[in-house]
């Protein structure tokens, strides 16, 4: 009777396992769940001639290497430290009343700052990486919250569209993201680390077109134009 007991408080606690990280609190979100990049090759029929850009608030947070967010002296939320990461200055982004931030570890995080609670976690990697042990997980890319979505892309060979609330995903596909992105209208334009530009649908991630590009840097938008480094590209359909 002893070992049944055993063998089923085993069972929840794996169970347990699946939802709740071993490390940071809250519940977690697991949400990669494709592994190819749709291309449409299809044209954009109309788009703006300026992209989105979040409403300036005070931002007053900082975030060091070990996954820590600041508020001056005061810890606001402490991620896992890992020696594995990607040099550079990845800042929280505000909106509303919440802090969100990408971390080294591969995940994006919702935070509360007043009380220091932690919202959601979602994990913004593809499984398998996981599993090549020294794997790069950071998110360098700062995070765009526009409405009620959170879209975030990391070195995990993921970029999603996230839930603001819920942190649930809608979608992700599997591109790995080292440059800030941008937005226009309903369309993500994402410089991917296999040195492509995709103009990405965003209501279900699949990608109007994916041109080759030079050089993988952040790109910019206006009046119908994307550069990259010194290409420019036509954003209806690719054409450089």
């Amino acid at each position: 009777m002893k070992r049944l007991i055993v063998a089923f408080l085993s069972l929840v606690l794996l169970a347990s396992c699946d939802k709740h990280d071993p490390i940071l609190p809250g519940v977690r979100t697991p949400i990669f769940q494709g592994e190819n990049v749709t291309i449409l090759n299809t044209d954009i029929e109309k788009i703006s001639d300026v992209a989105y850009t979040m409403p300036q608030i005070e931002c007053p947070y900082t975030m060091d290497s070990s996954n820590t967010i600041w508020d001056g002296p005061r810890k606001v939320f402490s991620g896992f430290a890992t020696d594995n990461y990607v040099a550079g200055n990845s800042q929280p982004v505000c909106s509303g009343a919440y802090v969100y931030a990408g971390l080294t570890t591969g995940e994006v995080v919702k935070i509360n700052p007043k009380n220091r609670q932690i919202m959601w976690i979602a994990d913004v990697y593809r499984p398998s990486n996981l599993t090549g042990g020294a794997s790069v997980l950071d998110i360098v890319a700062p995070v765009i919250v526009r409405d009620k979505y959170v879209y975030a892309g990391g070195l995990g060979d993921a970029f999603c569209k996230i839930n603001s609330t819920s942190g649930t995903s809608v979608w992700c596909t599997g591109i790995s993201v080292a440059a800030p992105f941008i937005i226009v209208d309903d369309v993500a334009f994402v410089v991917g680390g296999d040195k492509k530009l995709y103009a990405l649908r965003l209501t279900d991630g699949a990608a109007y077109w994916a041109t080759t590009i030079d050089k993988i840097s952040a790109p910019t938008y206006s009046n119908g134009v994307i550069k990259v480094g010194k290409e420019q590209i036509n954003a209806k359909n690719g054409d450089k």
